[in-house]
């Protein structure tokens, strides 16, 4: 390895450090740095296989995709700037940005983009976007622009499946003789300077972005471990920028002078993961017990303050159907009971609930609900709260019975949820559950052209997710951010990614 090829590689210490070759920036200091806070901190760099939010956040805003979505989940160009499929849809070519730089200064093309998919294609890599990209055959560059994916279907939703962080493109040198890890070489509009875990990270600007801006000089992300801390922060003054994920924190913000409350609706979904592996969970009416004892509402009310609606599976504003099509989406106790009996648990049973103590800061209290609610029916739930780092590695290792989990939204269903439910889906043991009606569904819905078909596609698939009831669905919440009102042109997403701080302003 070169010392100039990584002269901006990241260097995580146990104290601020700052890498060869990159001069530290003032960071609160500088009137053109953006101060920024949030509870949680990124679990780690490796953009290709992080699945916590806290790290997406943070990567978003030095890697680049292919593609990406806007505000309205519209796909629009990034790496690349025109796609077509051939029109038997079994190839997809890319025509790639011409004058686009890693962070060191090395020219981005065609080899990066393979190199990049071929890394998420490799088991080895766990990348937690695999199973989206496996309908790829093969790669070719005709030319150093020129990128044309070969494949064994028409994948209607692979476009959609690459404007994911998990797809973003690394330099072929660092895949080749890095550490993607630790060696944090990307095309975005920030070049992480330095990162320390649980305090602080120095972003810089990228003078060679591709896009326009940034328009700042830089961002520190502080970390502050409690929302109403941070909180206090922003109305001292102290701090520019906050990402908030507690609706009760985030609403005392409403009309206070000299802050702007950013509230958009979130794709991401609050969800009652059942692990229909583990007994008694196996049983169907068991299941469907669960579903019909929940009351949502009261979930959304009591931990979410009422900021929320209830949800089936697709949360896309397209794809979503009546919750009243959907099997006991109103609360039905004594069908619960009946269901409990016909599977030989009238007297119930215990089991455990796991639960992240930071993200969402809302999942204890759901827990705490549906624990009260399922007492109703003579289930005793234990709630397991986790450290963040240690609920991910349980989760990840399907180490559980049952999670309240936060997952993420897409702007198409396949690429939402073909990781869980498939039978070679990548984390189908996270999952718990899979029959072949979901299977084809899956497979249906990712090779149907017809936009009215593939609706009814989706639409059957969120029925039988309801009736066979592995998950619960819970609830869509809002993505929170607040600032200072002398910053301005930042653009909120329902992705809740952080990207168009590239556009933002200080006006100090």
């Amino acid at each position: 390895m070169s010392l100039s090829k990584f002269a901006r590689t990241i260097l995580i210490v146990a104290v601020l450090a700052v890498p060869l070759g990159v001069t530290a920036p003032g960071a609160a200091q500088d009137g053109n740095v953006l101060i920024m806070a949030r509870e949680v901190d990124a679990q780690g760099l490796d953009p290709h296989t992080q699945t916590a939010f806290s790290s997406l956040r943070l990567l978003d805003l030095v890697y680049d995709p292919l593609v990406r979505t806007d505000e309205e989940l519209n796909i629009i160009p990034a790496l690349a700037e025109s796609w077509e499929f051939s029109d038997d849809g079994l190839q997809l070519t890319f025509h790639l940005r011409s004058g686009v730089t890693f962070h060191d200064g090395s020219a981005f093309d065609a080899q990066d983009v393979i190199a990049s998919y071929e890394r998420i294609l490799d088991e080895e890599t766990a990348s937690a976007a695999r199973t989206n990209l496996l309908s790829i055959e093969s790669m070719e560059a005709p030319d150093e622009l020129t990128v044309v994916l070969n494949l064994t279907l028409p994948d209607v939703p692979l476009v959609a499946a690459l404007t994911a962080v998990n797809t973003v493109i690394l330099s072929s040198d660092v895949i080749a003789n890095g550490d993607p890890t630790t060696d944090v070489v990307g095309t975005g509009p920030f070049v992480l300077d330095s990162w320390v875990p649980e305090e602080q990270t120095i972003l810089s600007a990228n003078p060679d972005f591709w896009g326009e801006g940034p328009f700042l000089d830089g961002i520190e992300i502080r970390i502050i471990p409690e929302e109403a801390s941070i909180l206090a922060a922003l109305r001292a003054g102290e701090i520019d920028f906050a990402l908030l994920n507690d609706p009760l924190i985030a609403t005392l913000l409403v009309d206070e002078p000299g802050i702007i409350l950013n509230r958009s609706a979130d794709i991401s979904y609050h969800v009652l993961q059942l692990r229909a592996a583990v007994e008694p969970l196996n049983i169907l009416e068991v299941r469907q017990a669960i579903s019909c004892a929940i009351d949502r509402q009261e979930v959304v009310d009591v931990a979410a303050v009422g900021e929320g609606q209830v949800t089936g599976p697709l949360t896309m504003p397209s794809f979503q159907i009546p919750l009243d099509e959907l099997f006991c989406y109103e609360q039905d106790l004594d069908r619960a009971r009946e269901l409990m009996a016909e599977a030989g648990y009238e007297d119930g049973f215990s089991m455990t609930v796991i639960v992240a103590q930071a993200e969402p800061p809302t999942a204890l209290s759901e827990a705490q609900v549906i624990q009260a609610q399922l007492s109703e029916i003579n289930i005793d739930v234990e709630i397991e709260a986790l450290e963040f780092g240690t609920y991910v590695d349980r989760w990840l290792a399907a180490d559980f019975t049952a999670a309240i989990a936060l997952n993420g939204g897409r702007p198409d269903p396949y690429p939402m949820y073909s990781r869980y439910w498939q039978h070679e889906a990548q984390f189908s043991d996270t999952a718990g559950y899979i029959d072949d009606t979901l299977d084809q569904l899956m497979k249906d819905g990712q090779v149907e052209t017809d936009p009215e078909a593939r609706y009814e596609i989706f639409a059957e698939f969120q029925r039988h997710l309801a009736e066979t009831s592995p998950w619960i669905w819970l609830y869509t919440g809002f993505n929170y951010t607040a600032q200072r009102d002398y910053v301005t042109d930042f653009t909120p997403t329902p992705t809740g990614y952080l990207f168009y701080l590239s556009e933002t302003k200080l006006n100090r």
